[in-house]
Parts: structure tokens; sequence; C-alpha cells
């Protein structure tokens, strides 16, 4: 049973990887307009989205 859900799990993670990588584009092309324009709020909340999508690649390719 272990087997079938590590499985599963690692199609789900097939499927996510690619949304991710896109989700952590667009994340940066974010923080870099926040950084243009000098607003720390938005660079702030930018890092810390990416961090959280950098922690989920990690579990994701391990």
């Amino acid at each position: 049973m272990k087997q079938v859900i590590e499985a599963y799990k690692r199609k789900d993670a097939e499927k996510r990887i690619p949304v991710l990588r896109l989700e952590i584009d667009y994340e940066l092309a974010t923080l870099h307009d926040a950084i243009v324009e000098s607003d720390t709020e938005a660079v702030g909340a930018s890092k810390e989205r990416l961090e959280k999508y950098r922690q989920e690649m990690v579990l994701l390719e391990a």
C-alpha cells in the first residue's frame, strides 16, 4: 500500500512541478517590479511567497 501512495505522489509531483515553475517565474517578475518601484512592502511579500515556493520545490524534487 505504501508503494501505491508513493507512486501516486510522484505522479502528482510530475504535474505540480511545471505549474510551480510558472508560479515562481511570475513571482520573480512581480518581485522585479516591486524592486523597481521601491515598494518595500511588496518586495517583502514577494520574497515570502518565493520562499514558500522554494520549499515546495525542494520537497517535490526529493
